[in-house]
């Protein structure tokens, strides 16, 4: 692991009120990740920096350059596959100087780098990159050890205390009671400091708008990151909370504290922990509700025992083409669509993101909002019937294909036609 925070600060200082970012066909998207395994979506941004150690250990960044979602889904290619870091700010220049050059301004749905990386070839797209490059590499913007070192200062290691990695009375509390047990398992992971673990809170309590706390759950969170975690608090894109440094000895309290005030649900990564866009209730772009369909998806996979049995599935809705609840790259996404006035939803099958990341394909015409939660059961039922021992459903999905999918939801939908 890399901790790529100190570069994402000075690339944030040099894009904010660069000129060459004032003057762009569209906006622009630069993620950034450290980690082995991608949790930053870089390939469905403009840009995607993938932090690595080469051969020689040094810090290299592969690029990836071309992808988002919305309108038109794409998927970023990579247009480096080795970067020293020093020079990370004049390649990532040279990219939207050429995105400058070429990008449309005659069409807003065709002004995105990733349809300039697509029309002119991800070859003549990057070696138009490396051409202007020469141009700006080993300029004043390359990254000098000392600049980088004065920024790192200010992201320092938490003041940890030196603590063993394993406590009796964690192992016990686990061993003792299933509820907590279920917890850790979902919610709790791994640390890089031993005696230390991260902790997501749950925003997907059952029966609630997946993502939304009230005031005073917000207040105990705040409280939670104080006394548990340094004060800090982080947001992860998949809508929960997360306490980044908690002592195994303190897990047991904070867990009992978090069940009291419905932050507990021990559902991370389960169907029920969707995605889900603010929909048509708040968003004034939106073409159809998405919170009442998280909510019924809910109402029907109510039972644990049977989440825990279809295990780590993903499942992402949007209300609109702008896809805010990522819905391409979900396990299982659902787009709102508007149908002469009405709302109906358009269904995905085996979208990831990750390393492994690919954009979900189309199961077949749209569904009523009230049809939604008897297709994700049929969807549900083909996996438990075709899946492999410890096989997850993105995994049956890409060995099996849709078809059987889409014949199990169409066929039997195509009887209750014929029947009524």
């Amino acid at each position: 692991m890399i901790d790529p925070r100190a570069i994402a600060e000075i690339i944030r200082q040099w894009s904010t009120f660069h000129p060459e970012f004032a003057l762009l066909p569209r906006k622009f998207k630069i993620a950034v990740s450290g980690t082995k395994e991608d949790r930053a979506i870089i390939q469905a941004h403009d840009i995607g920096l993938e932090f690595y150690h080469d051969d020689q250990q040094k810090i290299a960044i592969r690029v990836w350059v071309g992808g988002g979602l919305g309108r038109t889904p794409i998927l970023g290619s990579v247009v480096r596959e080795h970067l020293e870091w020093q020079h990370v700010l004049t390649y990532c220049e040279a990219v939207i100087r050429v995105y400058n050059l070429h990008g449309r301004r005659d069409n807003a749905y065709k002004a995105r780098i990733k349809i300039l990386v697509k029309a002119l070839g991800v070859e003549e797209f990057a070696r138009q990159v490396e051409e202007e490059w020469q141009h700006l590499k080993d300029s004043p913007n390359t990254i000098t050890k000392a600049e980088l070192d004065r920024v790192a200062q200010h992201f320092t290691k938490m003041p940890y205390d030196t603590l063993p990695d394993h406590d009796a009375g964690f192992d016990s509390a686990v061993a003792s009671n299933p509820a907590f047990a279920a917890w850790v398992r979902r919610n709790v992971h791994k640390h890089q400091q031993p005696g230390y673990r991260a902790v997501t809170l749950s925003l997907k309590t059952h029966g609630q708008a997946p993502g939304d706390a009230s005031t005073e759950q917000m207040h105990t969170v705040a409280d939670f990151a104080d006394e548990y975690s340094f004060g800090e608090l982080r947001v992860a894109h998949e809508q929960n909370l997360i306490l980044a440094d908690v002592k195994i000895t303190d897990l047991y309290a904070l867990w009992e504290k978090a069940k009291a005030n419905g932050l507990a649900t021990a559902n991370i990564g389960l169907l029920t922990d969707i995605i889900c866009c603010p929909g048509g209730d708040f968003c004034s772009l939106a073409n159809a509700k998405s919170i009442p369909i998280a909510e019924a998806i809910q109402m029907q996979f109510d039972d644990m025992d049977y989440l825990y049995d279809i295990g780590d599935l993903e499942l992402n809705i949007s209300g609109c083409m702008n896809a805010c609840g990522h819905h391409h790259v979900g396990h299982i996404g659902v787009l709102g669509v508007d149908k002469d006035g009405s709302e109906w939803y358009q269904v995905t099958l085996g979208g990831k993101q990750g390393n492994d990341a690919n954009l979900g394909t189309v199961l077949g015409p749209s569904f009523a909002a009230d049809e939604m939660p008897g297709v994700v059961q049929k969807l549900i039922d083909v996996y438990v019937r075709e899946r492999t021992a410890e096989e997850r459903f993105i995994d049956t999905v890409r060995r099996i294909g849709v078809a059987p999918f889409k014949t199990h939801v169409y066929g039997e939908k195509k009887k209750e036609v014929a029947h009524a």
